[in-house]
């Protein structure tokens, strides 16, 4: 089982000539703008509704996220697929850069895996690019495997995961330096505190420059711009 998902979603992904890939990562519970009614309506005790409320507060991720897929998916080498969008393959801020891609009619990932509560992939995702897996660890690596950039929204114990193991890969030269946004600085400075690591000598001053925080989709492009000298 672990050989056939290391090398079929390697082998689909060769045939689809996909070079390199943007990879999003971000809550699945996060709502687009035009669920947030729904959200409230949801929201039957003063404990729900004030959540529902910092969930709404998010919302506008969602259109950020979008919009940062589209801007990413319009650009390509000539003859090959660069920047392809790669998100979870389920609802919200994955839903949201599929959408992007699907909006100028760019193909896009979308890296599923069986949960309890079954996670089902978003519309947009690509037919063809849309894989399912039963083991997180393999999963994360074809997340990481193309990747030339990685977005990072808002997000629970698996956005956790993802970046932590991100940072940690980076941090030890087993992947090579690529541009990391950090979406939403007010989120990540509430439920982590980056600098406290420093200052505890667990990690090196210098590792938090590994990590970009930035708001809009224009200051994510322009890093990777910079990055790779566009």
């Amino acid at each position: 089982r672990f050989q056939l998902e290391l090398l079929k979603t390697e082998l689909l992904l060769g045939e689809a000539e996909i070079e390199s890939t943007f990879v999003f990562y971000g809550s699945a519970r996060i709502p687009s703008p035009e669920e947030v009614p729904a959200v409230h309506a949801a929201a039957d005790t003063p404990e729900k509704q004030a959540v529902a409320q910092r969930l709404a507060a998010k919302s506008h991720y969602y259109e950020v996220a979008r919009e940062l897929a589209r801007i990413a998916s319009t650009h390509c080498e000539e003859g090959k697929r660069c920047f392809t969008v790669c998100s979870g393959g389920g609802p919200s801020i994955m839903e949201a850069a599929n959408r992007g891609a699907w909006d100028v009619g760019a193909p896009s990932l979308g890296m599923n895996i069986v949960l309890p509560h079954e996670q089902v992939p978003n519309p947009y995702v690509t037919p063809g690019l849309s894989f399912q897996f039963h083991y997180f660890a393999l999963r994360k690596m074809h997340f990481l495997m193309r990747a030339k950039a990685v977005a990072v929204f808002p997000g629970g114990f698996g956005t956790f995961d993802e970046l932590f193991e991100l940072l940690t890969l980076v941090q030890t030269g087993k992947v090579a330096p690529l541009p990391i946004l950090i979406y939403g600085r007010d989120f990540w400075s509430r439920v982590m505190n980056f600098e406290a690591l420093a200052e505890e000598g667990v990690i090196a001053p210098h590792d938090l420059a590994l990590m970009h925080f930035v708001e809009t989709a224009e200051e994510g492009w322009a890093i990777v711009k910079a990055h790779y000298e566009l």
